[in-house]
């Protein structure tokens, strides 16, 4: 799935280059009847794109934002702690409590376990406490008609609008973010249709109200990217004195014994685990910052979100809830 948070414009330059699309991309009005003709040609009800689409307008908001530059790169231990707050901890806990019995079903049907789903829970939206304020259907036509990524949100519109038209969410209600991530899980329009559950059989896959077709969707779309049962992320380790720093990397894993016979220990100084699972060690702050161990469910965190900051808090939050 394309990551939500990689939507920024890289450079001063592709930010010239957006507004020059923006200008080359035609009134709004005309845009949006490309849309509607390509939308009912696809079946989608005029009655919905009557609604969907009449009085549309771009949202600016929704342009600055796309435009916006990263003032800096922040750090592994700067992430760590605004993601893994005693706060956000907290919240997860109460979250595990109140739902606890529902993760369980969903951990039994799909082979996921509850902590790294309250992980993802919990960052992408604080366990539904904010799933964002933007209309969808403005937001992506805002950012299809603009220019900069023209067909990736001219796709994702579309997608939105079968959305509808299927009638799991009423268009009043279809609130995500800037760039068109929608309800507790914030997925895309098209994940929506690859990995959204209707876990309570409602005849609706409801990601913004529906607690059991939250939790089901964040656990099916783990599940559909490769996650392992009951093999776990990963976890933070000790390195040996003179650690050959060329060894870590997501592209070199290593039998666990092998990183056992080279000093690795698990973080509270035991030994590691006999387990037959292969590892990589990442170091996201560098040699001199924290190490982890990573098993293949690793890169299915990443396929969530392809940023090892994230796959870790994802991990690190979900281990410290269920503590």
């Amino acid at each position: 799935m394309l990551n939500r948070r990689n939507l920024l414009i890289g450079s001063a330059a592709l930010v010239g280059q957006a507004a020059g699309a923006h200008a080359a991309s035609g009134d709004f009005a005309a845009f949006l009847a490309s849309i509607n003709a390509e939308a009912q040609r696809q079946g989608i009800r005029p009655a919905i794109l009557r609604q969907a689409l009449g009085g549309l307008r771009p949202n600016q908001g929704v342009i600055d934002l796309d435009h916006r530059q990263p003032e800096f790169t922040l750090t592994w231990a700067r992430y760590r702690a605004s993601r893994l707050s005693d706060q956000r901890i907290a919240a997860g806990q109460a979250a595990y409590r109140r739902n606890q019995a529902l993760l369980h079903r969903v951990a039994a049907i799909y082979g996921v376990e509850a902590g790294v789903i309250l992980g993802i829970w919990g960052l992408e939206s604080n366990y539904g406490g904010y799933t964002g304020g933007f209309n969808v259907i403005e937001a992506l036509a805002t950012l299809a008609w603009e220019g900069r990524r023209a067909r990736f949100f001219r796709g994702e519109l579309l997608a939105a609008l079968h959305i509808l038209d299927h009638g799991d969410i009423s268009f009043p209600r279809m609130l995500g973010s800037y760039a068109g991530a929608m309800g507790q899980p914030q997925f895309m329009p098209s994940a929506w249709q690859r990995y959204a559950v209707d876990f309570d059989a409602t005849g609706r896959r409801d990601i913004w109200d529906d607690t059991g077709d939250v939790l089901a969707s964040i656990a099916n779309y783990l599940a559909q990217s490769g996650w392992r049962p009951d093999q776990g992320w990963g976890q933070a380790v000790r390195l040996p004195a003179g650690f050959d720093a060329a060894l870590a990397g997501r592209g070199r894993p290593l039998p666990l014994a092998q990183w056992r016979r080279l000093g690795v220990l698990r973080d509270d100084g035991a030994a590691l685990a006999d387990a037959p699972l292969t590892a990589a060690v990442i170091l996201p702050d560098g040699s001199t910052g924290e190490a982890f161990l990573v098993y293949p469910n690793f890169a299915a965190i990443r396929r969530y979100n392809p940023s090892d900051f994230y796959a870790l808090a994802v991990g690190l939050l979900g281990d410290r809830i269920i503590a």
